[in-house]
């Protein structure tokens, strides 16, 4: 039941329902039905669409629906709607009928959050600035570029098509990509390239001086970080009104969220001249997506490649699609990006079973795990840790834990998977977060359910210091 997309695809077009009818060769009586959900969208008609309308079917097939779901489910699971009587079913059938709404909902609370961690900031540091604590609540603007680039399926062909064009123009030889580019700086942009001492640099990595036409790069910046960094300088120099067209169609809310979203884009161009599309999807098919061997073909880092298999979502020519998020050691999301029906918390935190934060006991090893969701969706993952540079031995490098993964179905393709019988193997139950998690048996719940009573009793005592109730019987935790 696809009903909502059909209708929001019209309006985009600009038709009526006579007319749209009339392009996929249906009555306008059918057409209203499949918009209202009251009749499937085949097969034939997804196609007649993807034809008429240059959709990418599987983008436009994808299920919405378990997302948004997931999304109000962590919102009523606050206490401020403690009292109201909002079940489940409810939450359905806003997501059925009326997704824009449901995403509203999700929206303004996320603003209320804001704005109570704002206050919470100005009671706990008595004299603050309202404004300047205001600004470290970067929450919002970071939640709406994250759903900006979910929106587009992390996937941006004009400007995978801006890199393509880079190589063609700078005549980029992927053996000396580094130098390539700082010659094409030098040559085309009248920049020349300079790598500066860590003590003289701080914390910065790299800095564009207009007026003296240099870029700056830390010495602490390892060569795939340097070729990266240089790529996005060309891109922020070359395609700036490229990249300003797409923020125009987005309507991001405000300016913060929009030079995110210039910064996301800058990174995403100097991603596909690192790893052009093509190129490094044939590879990633060759070497089964071994992440390792791919970092060392490209000339890139780890996380680079992570978040680059999480972009080959080009219509017709398509990689597997990868959910990907990055956390530091305190569990705090940094990236996050969900694919193949993975829900990541969007304002609480994340499932303790799940073996991503084990990744710091044994850095820089893969590990693998099979996890399964309440709803029965199984996913293969894998996870490792990643540094980023600090400035010497006073302040050590960053480091943080990268989560990537698939459907179970495609995991056959990941060399990472070899040895697993993977439809008999004992899938690690996990859920979204505990108060999403209806899983009464888990050991490592911090919280209780949304759905269930929380019980406590003196004389009992388990893991938690308190029971769940359940069907008219607890369960100690």
């Amino acid at each position: 039941m696809l009903g909502h997309k059909v209708r929001r695809l019209r309006r985009e077009e600009g038709l009526t329902q006579v007319q749209m009818a009339e392009q996929i060769g249906i009555s306008t009586s059918y057409l209203n039905l499949i918009e209202h959900n009251q009749r499937p969208l085949t097969v034939n008609l997804l196609l007649k669409l993807a034809q008429s309308f240059s959709i990418d079917v599987n983008v436009f097939a994808e299920d919405e629906e378990g997302e948004l779901l997931a999304g109000l489910r962590e919102v009523f699971a606050d206490s401020l709607f403690s009292t109201s009587d909002v079940r489940l079913q409810d939450m359905r059938d806003l997501v059925a009928v009326s997704p824009q709404i449901a995403q509203s909902v999700m929206g303004l609370y996320a603003a209320y959050r804001e704005q109570r961690e704002t206050l919470e900031a100005v009671v706990a540091n008595r004299g603050t600035d309202p404004a300047a604590a205001r600004s470290d609540m970067l929450d919002t603007s970071l939640d709406e570029v994250r759903d900006f680039f979910h929106s587009h399926s992390n996937y941006f062909g004009e400007v995978e098509e801006a890199a393509e064009s880079l190589w063609r123009e700078a005549e980029l030889n992927s053996g000396n990509l580094f130098s390539d580019l700082k010659r094409y700086l030098e040559a085309v942009q009248d920049l020349r390239v300079q790598v500066i001492p860590v003590d003289v640099m701080g914390d910065t990595i790299r800095r564009y001086n207009h007026h003296n036409r240099r870029v700056l790069l830390s010495e602490m910046l390892h060569t795939p970080a340097r070729t990266f960094q240089l790529a996005c300088q060309i891109g922020q120099n070359k395609h700036g009104e490229l990249f300003d067209a797409i923020l125009d169609r987005a309507n991001l809310s405000s300016d913060d969220s929009r030079a995110l979203a210039k910064m996301g884009l800058t990174n995403y161009f100097a991603a596909a001249v690192v790893m052009p599309y093509e190129q490094f999807l044939s590879a990633a098919r060759g070497a089964r997506y071994d992440i390792e061997v791919l970092e060392s073909r490209f000339g890139s880092s780890y996380e680079q490649v992570c978040h680059r298999l999480t972009s080959l979502n080009r219509p017709g020519n398509q990689g597997l699609h990868f959910f990907m998020v990055r956390i530091d050691k305190a569990g705090n999301v940094s990236k996050r990006f969900s694919a193949a029906g993975f829900h990541f918390a969007r304002f609480g935190g994340a499932c303790p079973r799940w073996n991503l934060h084990d990744a710091f006991r044994t850095p820089r090893v893969i590990n693998t795990q099979v996890v399964e969701m309440p709803d029965g969706a199984r996913y293969f993952s894998i996870s490792r840790t990643v540094s980023k540079p600090g400035r010497g031995f006073a302040t050590p490098p960053q480091e943080f834990a990268i989560g990537l993964g698939c459907d179970l179905s495609n995991a056959e393709s990941l060399v990472y998977a070899d040895g697993f019988h993977l439809e008999n193997t004992n899938a690690v139950p996990i859920g979204i977060n505990c108060r999403l998690c209806e899983r009464l048996d888990c050991n490592q719940r911090a919280f209780p359910p949304l759905t269930h009573k929380m019980v406590v009793d003196e004389n009992r005592r388990g893991h938690a210091p308190f029971s769940i109730e359940a069907k008219g019987r607890r369960q100690v935790r």
